[in-house]
């Protein structure tokens, strides 16, 4: 079977459901091909893997009528941030109205903001689900590409976007070779009740074992990443739940109380992932496909959906002849994500190598870096501004 359409998405998660809500919206005919289809959270439960949403990420997922579809009382504001360096005593403090803003951004459970997103690609008449799909091939061609899935599909499409993830199968068959950094660290994720309540507090701790951040979830309840050695990372997670809320708690110096663990801790390996070109004729990368950066910052998600915004903005402004997958467009959206990309990676990569050295020089000029920008209100306004977008 052959069919057609403007615009082809390989990847149903966050970034591609958004994307593809975004480009419906605008009147163009979209498939989203997916290898299965996202199951439907237990209400019971909490999901051990979240994101922290920021002001800007939450304004466009309103306006394509996602955020709206979450139970608001499964959503957590971030009213503040705390960060301490590895000294115990050097620290900065983010506050919302210090930014002039209701809150710094919120902490959503990631199964259930897939499942908001796939909802509304389900509620779109111009968008074609492919679910579940398996891509074969991928043969690009003057007009855009046919993408080729193993039950015989094949689409042809203007523009092929790859939505699919750091091992993206669409960067490999299209060519856009990235350039892989291994951290040899592993994220450990668990959420935990809370002895004290947390106050709509986001906290991280640099350690010398790693960095810790503690967010804050509904009711007296936090979700951490715990980003360490592969090594020590199995240890904690070898651990009884007793002995991990120890771990953790003393991580954070007890400013909770004591912890307990809601459900097994789960992991995932760190790497730095960087496309120097995303885009090529009739093919273009956003989210994980086009970049990963460590996740101290907490910024994975929102730089995926910043890339929905820009890419759906420089679609919509292409002539009436001019093609989805036109090189001059999709340059355009390149040239509007670059400077992002390039900030943010050398900001989490070069937090990553600063307190990860273990030369005592550089020890004191981490810790009192976070001193001094606390003490410099305008600084830290621009890096709240940033986080915010």
């Amino acid at each position: 079977m052959k069919t057609s359409c403007d615009v082809a998405i390989v990847g149903g998660g966050p970034v591609g459901a958004a994307l593809a809500i975004s480009l419906a919206r605008d009147g163009m005919r979209v498939a989203l091909v997916e290898g299965r289809e996202p199951r439907l959270p237990d209400a019971q439960s909490w999901d051990s893997r979240v994101y922290a949403v920021s002001p800007g990420s939450r304004a466009l997922l309103m306006g394509l009528g996602a955020w709206q579809l979450m139970a608001a009382e499964r959503i957590s504001p971030i009213n503040g941030m705390r960060v301490w360096g590895d000294d115990g005593q050097s620290n900065i403090v983010f506050d919302a109205l210090e930014a002039g803003a209701e809150d710094l951004g919120c902490i959503v459970e990631a199964g259930r903001l897939q499942r908001a997103l796939w909802d509304g690609v389900r509620n779109e008449a111009g968008v074609a689900v492919y679910c579940p799909a398996r891509c074969e091939s991928l043969e690009l061609h003057d007009s855009g590409g046919v993408l080729s899935l193993a039950d015989g599909t094949h689409i042809d499409a203007a523009l092929i976007v790859g939505a699919d993830g750091p091992d993206s199968w669409v960067r490999s068959a299209a060519g856009l070779m990235p350039e892989i950094k291994a951290y040899g660290q592993t994220a450990v994720v668990a959420n935990f009740a809370t002895e004290r309540p947390h106050g709509q507090i986001a906290r991280q701790w640099f350690r010398q074992d790693g960095v810790i951040a503690w967010l804050p979830l509904p009711g007296d309840r936090i979700s951490i990443v715990w980003s360490v050695e592969t090594a020590l990372a199995e240890e904690l997670l070898s651990l009884a739940a007793e002995a991990l809320c120890e771990r953790v708690m003393q991580a954070g110096n007890g400013v909770l109380g004591r912890l307990e663990l809601l459900a097994p801790a789960a992991a995932f390996p760190l790497r730095l992932v960087d496309v120097p070109r995303a885009v090529k004729p009739g093919v273009a990368l956003v989210g994980d496909a086009a970049h990963v950066v460590h996740p101290l910052a907490g910024q994975g998600v929102n730089l995926g959906f910043r890339d929905v915004q820009a890419l759906a903005d420089a679609l919509h402004r292409r002539g009436r002849h001019e093609a989805a997958g036109d090189l001059t467009l999709l340059r355009v959206y390149e040239r509007a994500r670059r400077e992002d990309w390039l900030a943010t990676k050398w900001v989490t990569d070069g937090l990553q190598r600063l307190f990860k050295a273990e030369r005592q020089e550089l020890a004191v000029l981490r810790n009192r870096g976070l001193a001094l920008v606390d003490r410099l209100p305008g600084l830290k306004r621009r890096f709240m501004a940033h986080a915010m977008q």
